[in-house]
Parts: structure tokens; sequence; C-alpha cells
């Protein structure tokens, strides 16, 4: 009667919950008092001695309220162990269904960008399909290289930051490709960090505004500088290009509020975005958490 979890399903509404126990409290008083009472008179027949109490009605009433005060405080413990343990329970299911909504959204963000950097290769390889066939014909295979290795990253939400580089290089080198002449590229990276975990396709889409607004709309020489760095706690990512500005309405494309949304998901507050004018150009950066990813 007394079972944790009988009841478990009324535990929204206390007074239902207390009743379906309370309920069975003048049957537990009979019991009580005649087994008690038979128990005593017994033992005291035996020792040749009367028992001797109150009268019945008085023993009633006074062993009626004894055993509804006990038993308000054990059901009182009991509705907490009851209510705390559906409480984690819940609980349990809320982190659950989170979990499955946060990967459901990385998923839905991810493949938003694959399409979108695929776009912009082909568009760069046809640009070129009629005036140089044999670098067109370069661009397609690397630009197979750099799928086989999309499709890969698929697979798994984060990724080393050597694979995610290593995605950088082969869509710079479509770029690179298209802009010839026109831009250079620089790496500094602190190879110590290669096996820290990022988000694939992180930082693909911050290449790809370096050259879409740092490249594309001039003619000048352009200068792009990947870096890559352990600043204080956190991993810290600059993409920064020279020769443009952002202009002060300028909003996130899709690339920038992707990457600002899966951030967040991943890492919620710990990790950061900031994309501004230096002294010579546009900077990216984004900094990671060194720890794991937030809940």
């Amino acid at each position: 009667m007394w079972g944790r979890g009988r009841y478990a399903q009324h535990l929204g509404r206390p007074l239902t919950w207390f009743g379906c126990y309370l309920r069975w409290l003048p049957l537990v008083f009979i019991s009580w008092i005649a087994v008690v009472y038979a128990i005593r008179l017994g033992v005291y027949a035996m020792a040749d001695r009367t028992y001797e109490h109150p009268g019945w009605g008085f023993v009633i009433v006074y062993e009626s309220l004894k055993l509804t005060y006990f038993s308000g405080l054990w059901l009182g413990v009991l509705f907490g162990i009851e209510s705390f343990g559906q409480w984690q329970l819940q609980w349990r299911r809320l982190l659950q269904t989170q979990k499955a909504l946060a990967e459901a959204q990385l998923a839905h963000l991810q493949g938003q960008l694959r399409p979108h950097f695929l776009f912009n290769a082909l568009n760069t390889i046809s640009a070129l399909m009629h005036t140089d066939v044999v670098r067109a014909d370069r661009l397609v295979a690397e630009l197979g290289d750099l799928l086989r290795v999309s499709l890969r990253s698929n697979e798994h939400e984060m990724t080393p930051l050597a694979d995610e580089l290593r995605m950088l290089e082969l869509y710079a080198g479509i770029m690179l490709e298209r802009f010839r002449d026109r831009v250079t590229l620089d790496w500094q990276v602190d190879r110590t960090l290669l096996k820290t975990p990022v988000p694939s396709l992180l930082l693909q889409p911050l290449l790809e505004n370096a050259f879409k607004h740092g490249v594309e709309p001039t003619v000048v020489h352009v200068r792009i500088m990947v870096s890559v760095r352990h600043e204080a706690d956190s991993l810290e990512v600059v993409i920064r290009n020279s020769g443009s500005r952002l202009a002060p309405e300028q909003r996130d494309g899709v690339g920038l509020r992707n990457c600002r949304e899966r951030l967040g998901i991943i890492y919620g507050s710990a990790a950061s975005l900031r994309v501004d004018n230096g002294d010579d150009g546009v900077a990216a950066r984004i900094a990671i958490p060194m720890g794991d990813a937030a809940p």
C-alpha cells in the first residue's frame, strides 16, 4: 500500500495524491487498534494481570489521531521523495529533448552551408570555363577533393582543427586559382592546437567572405591572413583581409549568421564571433573555449 510510485500519476495534484493513501486510514485504524490491543490484552492475561485502558471511545479517538499524525509525516516524506524522483525523470527527458532539438538545428544549419559554398565554388569554375579550360578542369578536380572532405565531416558535428584547416586549404586553393595574381594568403597556425575539436565547416564561410568582399570587388592586390593561436582559455581564429571596410549598416549574411547560431548552440555564451574593421581591412575573429562544449 505504501510502495513508492503507486500513485505517481497524481503527483501534480497533491490533494488527490494524499487522498489516494488516506482513504485507507479507517481500515488501518481498525486493524491497528484491534491488533495492538489484542496483543496487550493477551500479554497481560498470560501474566495473570488485567490490562487497564481508558474507554474504547477514547482509545479509538486517541489512536486514530496518533496514526493520522504519523501517517501524515510519513506521507509528507514519501511525497517529497516521489516528487524529487519525478522531477529528475522530467529533467532528464527535457535535456534529451533539448539535445535532440539542438542536434536537429545543427544538422539544418550545417546543411545550409554545403549548398551555399558549393554554389559559390561552381560559380568560380563557370567564370573560368570559357576563358581557361585547363584551370577550370583543375578546379573541378580540387572541388571533388573538397567535397569528399566535406562529406566525411558530415558524420560528426565536431572535427579536429587539422581537418577543418585541410578543408579550408582546399577551398582556398580553388579561390586562389580564380583570383590568381590578385591575392596572397598567409597561414599562421599554432601546430600544437591541431587536435583541438572545432565545429566542422565553421571557418569556410569566414574565408569565403574575405574573398567575396575583400578580393572580388577590387583589382588591387589583397592580402588575406589566417591566424590560429591559443589566447587565454580559448582557441582564437582570425581571418583578416586587407583593402575592404565594413559599412556601418552592413548586416550578417547567411554564412556569418549560420556560424553565430552554431556557436551559440554548441558553446552558449562561452564562444564569440566578431567581425570588425582593423587598421588595414576587415577581421573576422572567433573565440572558442578550449574545454568541452556547453550542455
